[in-house]
Order: C-alpha cells, then structure tokens, then sequence
C-alpha cells in the first residue's frame, strides 16, 4: 500500500480545509499524544492515552490523569517540585484591607453628615 500522507501526516484527512496552520499545529499534537511516553511509576516506555487527560501504562496497569495531549503538564512538574522541596512555593500576596477600612469610614462620615442635615 502507497503511503499516502508524507507531509502532512495525520492531518491528511482534513484536505485542504481550515488552513495550514491549524492542521500542522493538529499535526503536531496528535504525533506527541499519540506516541508512548514514560511511565512515572515503573519507568518503561509504555504509557498510551486512554482518554482526555487518562494515561495509562501497559506495562504495570497503572491508570493516571495527566494533561490532555501529554501525560505530564509544566504546572503538575512545578507542584511536584515544591512538594519535593527543590523549588520554594510562591508567595501569597494579601491584599491591602487598610486602605478599603479608610474608605468606609469616609463613606460612614458622609452618611452621619447627611443625616444631620436633613
């Protein structure tokens, strides 16, 4: 059988519909979701999408959620390495509630102000 689609790949079955951007961009994912990655727990080459986000490996029957096109995201490897420790967790910045707390008060002054008037 002739191979039918060298450039395009995947994308082939689109034709020429919805433009060249898109369908390399389809290209390009779909060749790394569906290509077998490593398995975070025995290690071997194995895991294959089940699913949206569901990986699962066909070595050790492990099932886990990842990302939707790659078993693992750049924010679940960032939350791993501040629970390991090697990365420091960011800072929560409180917001200011001094400056709201003047602006009542201003507001309760201009309401008993009001109120004498009248």
């Amino acid at each position: 059988m002739a191979k039918r689609t060298k450039k395009v790949g995947s994308a082939g079955r689109f034709s020429s519909r919805y433009g060249v951007r898109s369908r390399t961009q389809i290209r390009n994912i779909e060749i790394t979701q569906k290509a077998k990655h490593v398995c975070p727990s025995c290690g071997h080459k194995k895991v294959k999408r089940v699913s949206t986000s569901i990986w699962q490996c066909g070595k050790c029957g492990i099932k886990f959620a990842g990302g939707a096109y790659f078993p693992k995201t750049e924010a679940g490897q960032n939350v791993e390495k501040m629970m390991k420790g090697e990365a420091p967790a960011p800072e929560m910045v409180k917001p200011e509630t001094k400056e709201k707390e003047v602006v009542k008060e201003e507001v309760k002054e201009e309401v008993k102000e009001k109120g004498e008037k009248e």
